[in-house]
């Protein structure tokens, strides 16, 4: 990945931390904002409809994690310390008032594993993640931002 495309990533996450939550829940383009969050795409690989071809989509997961690297550890230097990561999977029931309607961290536990996750200040968390919702869609470097610190994940 190159200095300018992680120097755009970077500006995408400054941007993302210093802009005002939605009021209420908001999607335009790759963005998806609401009370005590935002939630965007930053960069993503082609789409799989047509490609069979393990190889192919096996190099374009690789591409987008690569990017997920260089832009973590591009914050780890600006930031110091390391990033914490965690589990998704017990996201997945969190914030669900309708469970056709998922919220932010129940989106990430439908399509990522885990998520890196710092604390550049008090009043807010970011959290980064390769994501794909589906075999056929892009993978996506997805940056989550959200209020406070993160929340503890439901109990089972």
């Amino acid at each position: 990945m190159s200095d300018t495309e992680v120097a755009s990533h970077r500006a995408a996450v400054d941007r993302l931390l210093a802009a005002p939550f939605a009021e209420r829940e908001d999607r335009e383009g790759e963005e998806w904002s609401g009370p005590g969050f935002r939630l965007a795409a930053l960069t993503e690989s082609q789409d799989f409809w047509e490609v069979h071809d393990p190889d192919v989509v096996d190099a374009a997961e690789r591409r987008i994690e690569a990017a997920l690297d260089a832009l973590a550890a591009a914050l780890t230097t600006a930031w110091g310390g390391t990033p914490t990561t965690v589990e998704l999977w017990p996201y997945r029931e969190c914030d669900l008032p309708d469970p056709a309607a998922p919220g932010p961290l129940g989106f990430l536990a439908g399509v990522a594993s885990e998520l890196r996750v710092w604390q550049p200040s008090a009043d807010r968390w970011l959290g980064l993640t390769v994501g794909q919702s589906d075999p056929a869609l892009p993978f996506r470097l997805l940056a989550m931002v959200g209020a406070g610190t993160l929340p503890e994940p439901p109990s089972v």
